[in-house]
């Protein structure tokens, strides 16, 4: 079969397939062309053309895309209070009786789980007042005992309006039998206000090692930090407090 029939026959047979040639047309405007031999009749050949593209454009500029979002365990809001609290609760210890002295850290009797930081800051302290860490017991002249009364924060809210509600849903999927997720309304809040106040506590007792004679013994210190959002009719938050970013104080 020569060349320019194979060709011909496949214009054909896509033409046949994008304008059928028995359509019916929604246009008042109806024309008609010639292509490749073949006479056709319907919509505009402009209007085909038109609608062709259209279809490419949504072909090609279909897809996905994925947004990966990960949150941490504390807010930046609540990772500023405690590391606040920690260094109030830090600031008011003295370590200069044990100034040139060979101290070991023991922090087991350091309870609370937010503590990385606490103890971050009171080994700052210690360095700072010319005493010299050791990371065996057996090489310290003295063992400095590190407890807590608790680190952690307290939230507060208040609301003027209607609180958000979850109705539980009886109903299950046809298909896998398994219970349909529960509808939750919106908050319709006038006014709305959250508080949240962290504290720290730190104490020590330091002893000689090889008597156990205590040297020295203070706290609890303790430290408090605060922040206070609120809302009304929809606009805010208005914050208040004294941790970054908010400078301003309130009691």
């Amino acid at each position: 079969m020569p060349k320019k029939t194979i060709i011909a026959a496949r214009v054909r047979s896509l033409l046949d397939a994008c304008f059928p040639r028995r359509q019916v047309c929604f246009l008042r405007q109806k024309s008609t062309f010639t292509l490749a031999g073949l006479h056709y009749s319907g919509c505009s050949f402009r209007t085909h053309i038109g609608m062709l593209s259209l279809l490419t454009l949504i072909f090609l500029g279909a897809g996905c895309s994925n947004v990966r979002i990960t949150n941490p365990a504390r807010t930046a809001t609540e990772q500023f209070l405690l590391s606040q609290a920690a260094v109030e609760a830090v600031t008011p210890l003295s370590f200069d009786v044990l100034h040139g002295r060979k101290v070991y850290l023991d922090s087991s009797y350091f309870a609370p789980v937010e503590k990385e930081f606490v103890l971050g800051e009171l080994r700052a302290k210690v360095l700072n007042s010319g005493v010299q860490i050791v990371n065996k017991r057996e090489d310290a002249q003295i063992i400095l005992e590190i407890r807590s009364g608790g680190v952690g924060i307290d939230r507060y809210e208040s609301l003027l309006g209607i609180p958000s509600l979850m109705t539980p849903s009886t109903a299950t999927s046809a298909v896998s039998g398994t219970p349909m997720a529960s509808l939750v309304t919106p908050e319709l809040a006038i006014s709305k206000t959250i508080k949240q106040v962290a504290f720290a506590s730190v104490a020590y007792v330091a002893y000689w090692a090889d008597t156990g004679e205590v040297v020295a013994s203070i706290g609890p210190t303790i430290g408090k930090t605060h922040r206070e959002d609120w809302w009304f009719l929809g606009f805010g938050p208005k914050s208040l407090g004294n941790i970054p970013p908010v400078n301003f104080e309130i009691e």
